[in-house]
């Protein structure tokens, strides 16, 4: 399958990330840090043609995380803990052009979200987004986030959020900027 273009955001591409055919999600240097990364994707909608270049918001992921959560909880909830315990225990700010490399490495990171994926069969078919496009945007948004500020804390509040409250009014005050 042919690729959509992914170059023109203003930003400089690092790596491009196909997944499943349906998503391509472009990672570009971002103009906060010299190792600040922003995140674009590409969807493949049912006509056969790629949606415009969109920014992956935590919104959008929380909400798909909702449905998920509607469709199987248990299943859902172990997806929040696993990616809870990944923003507290595993992610780390880049520091360095090596750090960055070692994140980018496309078929490394690839791997590890195909392999990470299987745990939550379920869940793919769920929602809007599989779970391989919202494991590696989750990945990447948590870097993103502690590169640029070392004490952030939305994408952990978010995964709070969801994995504790049933108000839905504090699940979106968390994943929108105030």
């Amino acid at each position: 399958m042919k690729l959509p273009s992914m170059i023109k955001t203003g930003f400089d591409l690092l790596a491009i990330l196909p997944i499943n055919g349906d998503y391509v999600l472009g990672v570009y240097q971002g103009k906060l840090s010299r190792y600040d990364i922003v995140l674009k994707y590409r969807e493949l909608q049912n006509d056969g043609k790629w949606t415009r270049i969109r920014t992956p918001k935590h919104i959008h992921w929380a909400v798909d995380i909702l449905i998920k959560m509607h469709e199987n909880e248990d299943e859902t909830k172990r997806f929040i803990d696993f990616l809870a315990d990944y923003w507290h225990n595993k992610v780390t700010p880049i520091r360095s052009d090596e750090e960055r490399n070692i994140l980018l490495d496309v078929d490394k990171l690839l791997g590890y979200v195909e392999e990470e994926a299987t745990d939550y069969p379920s869940l793919s078919s769920k929602g809007v987004y599989s779970v391989k496009f919202l494991l590696l945007i989750a990945k990447l948004l948590m870097v993103q986030e502690k590169t640029n500020r070392e004490d952030a804390y939305m994408f952990g509040n978010v995964l709070e959020q969801l994995r504790e409250s049933k108000d839905i009014f504090r699940i979106v005050s968390a994943a929108t900027h105030r």
